[in-house]
């Protein structure tokens, strides 16, 4: 349930994007972004540091782009979030004793540590690519099309990464419980 609540600042963003424009859209995904960080807040008295990293981002690079009326600037914030994972995910497998989707995922399954660095550059990777299609998508299609793309399209290479990672976690949790 958390997830389609932290997801619902970008529908709000694509919904008022197709009402009204770019701008528009921008300031109901500050709005939006800076409610739900003040609900987690007031409920449980606790935010994780990405959605922190997201509502300044936000605030940001929305801000730049109703201040400048440049819409570059709320573009660029989806890879920026993207490397930011990537560079998290990378820097974990140097940084303390799990790589972070060991920690993530340790709970559920159980890996070798070589798989579990495998799997951790796997998703490094992803995020990384996804922040290139982010640039590739915004200098060269519309951006009625690179609205379509963050809503729809991010979110459905997500599921499919996830959906491949799920089949390698689950052949490789077989052959240790034999």
């Amino acid at each position: 349930m958390k997830q389609l609540f932290d997801f619902l600042p970008i529908v709000l963003f694509f919904i008022a994007y197709k009402l009204y424009d770019i701008y528009v859209a921008t300031a109901v995904v500050i709005a939006a972004t800076s409610v739900l960080v003040a609900f987690t807040w007031i409920k449980y008295r606790k935010v994780e540091m990405m959605q922190w990293i997201t509502l300044v981002l936000v605030l940001v690079m929305g801000g730049a782009t109703l201040y400048l009326r440049d819409e570059q600037f709320i573009k660029w914030k989806l890879s920026i979030i993207e490397w930011l994972f990537g560079l998290v995910f990378l820097g974990s497998q140097y940084v303390g004793s799990k790589p972070f989707i060991e920690r993530m995922l340790s709970g559920n399954v159980s890996l070798p540590q070589t798989l579990w660095r495998r799997l951790n550059t796997v998703w490094a990777g992803f995020f990384i690519a996804v922040g290139f299609i982010n640039v590739y998508v915004m200098y060269n299609f519309s951006t009625d099309d690179w609205v379509t793309f963050k809503t729809f399209g991010v979110p459905a290479l997500m599921l499919v990464f996830i959906a491949a990672q799920m089949a390698f976690l689950y052949k490789h949790a077989a052959k240790n419980e034999e």
